[in-house]
Order: C-alpha cells, then structure tokens, then sequence
C-alpha cells in the first residue's frame, strides 16, 4: 500500500499553527520557502496560493508580483523527514513493517491483512479516515509491487486498487519515479505512456540507457520493478526504544540540593536500565519541567560509553550551576538517545580508577565540559606530503580509520608554526642555495644549508595554480635551526617572483 502525503509540508505548518484547512491564515495564500544560491524558492503552497496561481519552485519575487498577498514561512525538511518518520511508525497498524517514499510518502507491507478491516476497499478507507483525522490529506492506493502501488496514488484515481486483469500501460512515464532529467529525454523520443516502453522501444532504450545504473535514471529497470520482474528492496522504518527515566515530583523543587538529589537518583535508575541492555550512554539528554511550563534542556556527549551514575551527576552538575529553577521544577527526565554496546564489568577497577585520577575518558569529559564540546581533540597522521595537511583532528578517544598507511615522510622539524611566516631571503643564484634570510626584523647569516625537497601541490584538491614547493633545512651562525621553503619557480607561469616562507623549527 502506498501513501501520498502530498501537502505534508503545508499541513504541517497549518497544524502547528493550530488551524483547520481553509480557516485562518490559511484561507489565505501563503507558501513556504528555502534559500537558495539565487533567493528564497517556493517549496509548498496552500490551496488558496494555487487558486490564486503560485506555483511550487517559483522564486519569491516572481510569486510576489503575481499575488502580492502571498505570506511565507521558512521550511522545514528535517521536521518534515521527522514527522514522516513518526507517520512510518504508526502506519504500522496496517501492516507489519513500512518504509519511507522520500520526500512525502510511505509504503506499507499489508500482504494478507486485508480481511481484517473487511477487505482492501476497507483499508484504504480506514487509512484515509485516520489520515484525515491527524489534519494530513492523502491518496491511498494498494498494488501486487510498490512501484505500481505509487504510480497508482500520484496518478491513479482515488482509492485505487491494481486488479490481476488491470493495465498501467496508459499512465504517464512519469509514474515510474524517474528524475525529471529522464522524464524529459522520454518525452523528447516521442515516449509519453508507460505501455509505449515495451516492443520494439524497449531494445533501443536498453542501448541509450545501458549506462544508466541507477533506477530513477533507467526506465527499464523502473518498468521492471513496476511489474514486479526485478526485486525492489525496502529499508523498513523499526521503532527505536531509547533508555528513558522520569521523575514526577510531589512538590516543586527551587533550591539546587534537592536538583542535585533528584539527578543522582535519575543516574541511578538510568544505569539500571542500561545495564539490562548491555549498554552504555554516549548521549544523555536532561529535560526540566518548570511550574510556568518552560523546558530547560540540557544534552552532554561523553568520550566513551559510560554507566557511571556519579560520573553522570557530576558532569550534569556543571552545566546546572546558572540554573533559574523559578517556581519550582515538577518533572524532570532523563534519557540516553546514543548508546553503545557496553559490557558488564568490575566497577571496583573503574572507581579506582576514577578516586586516582587515572580514568582517561573521565578525564577528557571533564575538559570538554569546562573548554566545550570542541576544544578537546587529538591529532592523527594524514597521508599528505603537505605539510600543514599532514595531520587531522579527531575526538580524543575515536578508533582508528582505516587507512592505506601513511605516507614516509622525510625529516621533518620538531616545531611547525600554524602558520607559515614570509621571509626575505638572499641566495647566490636563482636556484642555488639560500645564504641569508630576514625573520621577524632580525637577520640570520646561513652557515649550512640542505635541499630542496620538491612537494607538489595536490591537484586533486587544489586550483591549478597552486605553486610547488622546494624546502630547505638551514642552520644559522648560532646553532639554530629552521625549515623554510621557497614558494613557486621562477619561470613556472603561476604567478610573479617566488616567495620564501619560514614554516618550522628544527631541534
């Protein structure tokens, strides 16, 4: 069974606007927009906009001088991928499993489960009645394959239900869910209905689209899964059931001690639950529930996957320290939307651990709570002969990528500067060695000099004018050591004289 939620994006903004279709602001025109590289575009219009002739992917300004009423409201497409996603999870009650049909529809899996809400006639009339009730217009449609299925809601007639001696041979091409591109290559050809495919078309289709492997692309393979030749594999929608604790309080609370004891009592139940699952929390997020009815949140992310409810408490602590309770806080919950497997172990070597200060992942929470989220990272190799490219950051407990092994580099100085200093610098030809060079106003007479080594810039992710670099290792009258590189050749057509940059300090 398919489900076409063609207004969804509109019928969302009408329910959390709390009105009725065709009352209030939506028995006006209105539109909702995203942002584009050449202005506000239109993703979705009511009725009223489409009487009054707005059409959806017009930019705004050309809406505007067509219907100058016409009010808008930014997008949502995550709330709307959310809201289909929470639709996938309770259409479930007319089948066993469903999926989603990206941007705005479903397909549900009702294979002998007609009968129970008297036939297929009736489902499709029960699924629509609810739909209606939860504020979404849809067209329901039930097919042997879900591509027909789909081509039957957005372009059969309402209700429709495919029978053995039906056709879809006059539909549109467009019910076979191809890209607009290919839409348009079809109609160009002549190909305007689904039963003009096969024959004697289908054998020049196959050379013109042989290269063509994905199935929006190709529309053999689209007319394939249409009539249930080829397999079209699904991604079912399974409910998620994340570890959550609450507690509903007798009085509300103000004062930050009975906070504190009502967290580590959360901690403690939650580690509960999740020592029933074998998990372990990497996400904790704490919602408070004030008297006034305003929501405080608060969301921690830890290194490692953790169950230590004194571990949890004290780092929610921290972050509850500027904490307006107001008239009082009545509900608080606690819940762990990450976990990861996390198996059962001796808690004395952990709190051991933790009393000598030796718990790295204790550690580092510590650091991001107090620095932020982002200020704690470690540096890992990259395979790059650049040298300002040849590490990365990541988290500061993240495994190991997999990799090709790393690159063997030369010699490289013990300190590189974050960023590479210009120096002027004196040599006895243009591509002899460097003699002097003038850094930070002070100037340094080379007495040894080693190079170059010649590092080309990385096509593949840099303009082709990016300049090769010859690097030299220096030492100067005192003993001190440096490495600089001369920026470009001189007659290598990407730019004027070459430049001379100081880049790291050697040992």
């Amino acid at each position: 069974m398919s489900i076409w939620l063609a207004r969804l994006a509109i019928d969302r903004w009408r329910l959390a606007e709390g009105l009725r279709a065709g009352e209030g602001a939506d028995a006006a025109p209105h539109a909702l927009i995203s942002d584009t590289a050449h202005g506000p575009r239109l993703t979705a219009t009511n009725a009223a906009a489409q009487e009054a002739g707005v059409q959806v992917g017009t930019m705004l300004t050309d809406a505007r001088a067509l219907c100058p009423s016409l009010a808008v409201a930014q997008a949502d497409p995550a709330g709307d991928r959310a809201a289909l996603e929470a639709l996938a999870l309770w259409a479930q009650r007319w089948g066993p499993w469903s999926a989603l049909d990206l941007p705005d529809g479903l397909v549900i899996d009702v294979t002998g489960v007609a009968h129970l809400f008297g036939g297929e006639a009736g489902l499709i009339a029960d699924a629509t009645q609810l739909l209606a009730r939860r504020g979404f217009k849809a067209r329901v449609a039930i097919a042997p394959t879900a591509g027909a299925a789909w081509a039957l809601a957005h372009y059969g007639p309402e209700g429709a239900i495919l029978q053995p001696e039906d056709s879809l041979d006059d539909l549109p091409v467009a019910a076979l869910r191809l890209d607009p591109a290919t839409v348009l290559v079809l109609r160009r050809l002549g190909l305007k209905r689904i039963g003009e495919l096969s024959g004697v078309a289908r054998d020049a289709l196959a050379r013109r689209f042989r290269n063509h492997k994905a199935p929006a692309a190709n529309p053999l393979i689209r007319l394939d899964q249409l009539r249930g030749r080829v397999p079209e594999p699904l991604l079912p929608v399974l409910p998620v059931d994340v570890p959550l604790v609450q507690r509903r309080l007798m009085e509300p609370i103000r004062h930050r001690s009975l906070l504190d004891q009502v967290l580590g009592d959360l901690c403690a139940d939650l580690v509960r639950v999740l020592e029933g699952r074998a998990l372990g929390a990497r996400r904790l997020e704490l919602a408070l529930w004030k008297v006034d009815g305003e929501v405080l949140q608060c969301r921690l992310e830890l290194a490692a996957a953790s169950r230590d409810p004194t571990h949890i408490a004290a780092l929610f602590g921290r972050k509850l320290d500027d904490l307006d309770a107001g008239f009082g806080i009545e509900l608080a919950r606690l819940r762990a939307p990450w976990t990861e497997p996390l198996p059962l172990s001796q808690r004395d070597f952990e709190a051991a651990a933790e009393m000598h200060g030796t718990s790295l992942a204790a550690c580092i929470d510590r650091l991001s709570i107090r620095l932020g989220p982002d200020a704690v990272r470690r540096p890992v190799p990259r395979a790059s002969h650049v040298p300002e490219r040849a590490q990365r950051w990541v988290p500061p407990l993240a495994g190991e990528s997999v990799s090709q092994g790393d690159l063997p580099f030369h010699t490289r100085p013990l300190k590189l500067l974050d960023r590479a200093e210009p120096i002027a610098v004196l040599y006895a030809s243009p591509d002899g060695l460097p003699r002097r060079f003038r850094w930070r106003g002070q100037v340094h007479e080379i007495t040894r000099a080693e190079g170059p080594e010649r590092i080309a810039p990385e096509w593949w992710r840099e303009r082709s004018t990016v300049r090769l670099r010859d690097y030299y290792r220096i030492e100067d009258g005192e003993g001190r050591r440096y490495w600089i590189y001369r920026n470009g050749l001189p007659d290598d057509g990407r730019g004027g004289v070459p430049e001379w940059f100081l880049q790291g300090l050697c040992a």
